[in-house]
């Protein structure tokens, strides 16, 4: 697959403006990024921006804490879905994958993945809190649950992606499921490297710097 069909381009700071979301999607389609990935209020616009074109929106759930209930999850998630998300990032509840309430892990993930109707669901690890036994439990829960996806990081945890979490990751999934590297993927060497140890999406906010082989500008 050609790298730019990796990367969901990504803006998720609580300041951005509409202008900054249509610079987003302007660059998405110019380089024909997988998707952008957006916060929920920004669905609708990034949808309409993108009309036309063959970039997704991709949106977040739960984000970046995790923190939220259940049925909050699915009810942010079906109103992400009326907006016009196509991929959806869900938070998992940090705290009971800590307690290692795995089946809690199992049932929320299936909820918003029923709630998606058929769309695609990434589950959010945020591997800088867990234990390497806690992110392969949490990884069974995603396959089980029929997500797509499991996901490194939101970006906004103590860090981001590193090559052994998506080793474990795609250890524990096997080769049938997606793996999605985020937080802190800056340059195509970086791209190359989370690849080859077995990423299949790449959440960056630094997607025009990797296509262009020039400096980066952002941490995400």
């Amino acid at each position: 697959m050609k790298i730019n069909k990796l990367i969901d381009h990504t803006l998720l700071k609580a300041f951005a403006t509409k202008a900054d979301i249509e610079k987003l999607c302007r660059e998405a389609v110019q380089y024909d990024f997988q998707s952008v990935c957006v916060n929920p209020a920004n669905v609708s616009l990034a949808k309409n921006f993108l009309k036309g074109s063959n970039v997704l929106v991709c949106t977040v759930i739960g984000f970046p804490l995790g923190a939220n209930t259940i049925e909050t999850k699915m009810v942010e998630t079906a109103d992400a879905i009326k907006n016009g998300a196509d991929e959806i990032d869900m938070v998992i509840n940090i705290s009971k994958a800590k307690e290692r309430e795995y089946k809690y892990i199992e049932e929320e993930i299936k909820a918003v993945v029923s709630a998606a109707q058929g769309r695609t669901v990434k589950v959010i690890l945020e591997t800088c809190y867990l234990s390497e036994d806690e992110k392969i439990a949490c990884c069974l829960a995603a396959q089980r649950a029929g997500a797509q996806f499991v996901k490194t990081s939101t970006g906004f945890g103590t860090g981001g992606a590193i090559i052994t979490d998506v080793l474990t990751m795609r250890q524990a999934v096997g080769p049938n499921m997606g793996v999605k590297a985020s937080g802190g993927i800056k340059t195509k060497a970086d791209v190359d490297a989370f690849v080859k140890a077995g990423a299949t999406r790449i959440g960056t906010s630094n997607g025009v710097q990797i296509m262009t082989d020039s400096a980066p500008q952002e941490s995400y």
